[in-house]
């Protein structure tokens, strides 16, 4: 596995910032298209988790290792692709 350079580690410490930031900003400030449904939770959950993973890469070196950190940015992203989807149908409705 490669050791993380202070360049990596510093920008995945970065990206994480950027994630919690979204994550705060939509708990304060919801979605309009998604402000009535589960996702005007599980949205800002998803950023904020994200943002955690890169934490984790920010020490590991490697969004794949261990294994549950890919399955845990992967489980983000279809997250992010749900409330996606759900705020296309609600524009079309």
């Amino acid at each position: 596995m490669p050791e993380p350079t202070d360049f990596s580690r510093l920008f995945n410490q970065g990206e994480a910032v950027l994630w919690f930031v979204i994550a705060i900003t939509l708990l304060v400030r919801s979605v309009p298209k998604l402000a009535k449904t589960l996702w005007r939770w599980l949205l800002p959950a998803c950023f904020a988790v994200f943002g955690l993973s890169d934490v984790i890469e920010a020490e590991t070196g490697a969004w794949w290792h261990p294994w549950w950190l890919f399955v845990m940015k992967a489980l983000c992203v279809l997250g992010f692709l749900g409330a996606w989807r759900a705020s296309r149908q609600r524009e079309k409705h």
